[in-house]
């Protein structure tokens, strides 16, 4: 009975071990990094083209292509 105790101590300190092998491991870390960055890229770059459109209106992107519209079909 002693024996058939220790060897499932043993076990469940070796499960313990593998468990904080893997909490401690930052395996996945570079990703979630690249993740974030990617995502701060996109909402700093929304907010700079929301500041340019209520800056200067629509002259940004669409009046060439508005005005060659107009110059076509008027």
């Amino acid at each position: 009975m002693r024996k058939l105790m220790n060897k499932a101590q043993m076990e469940m300190v070796k499960v313990i071990i593998k468990g904080r092998a893997i909490l401690a491991g930052n395996s996945g870390e570079g990703m979630v990094d690249s993740a974030v960055k990617i995502l701060i890229s996109i909402v700093i770059g929304a907010l700079l083209l929301a500041g340019l459109y209520a800056l200067f209106g629509d002259v940004i992107l669409f009046s060439s292509l508005r005005n060659h519209d107009r110059d076509c079909y008027a």
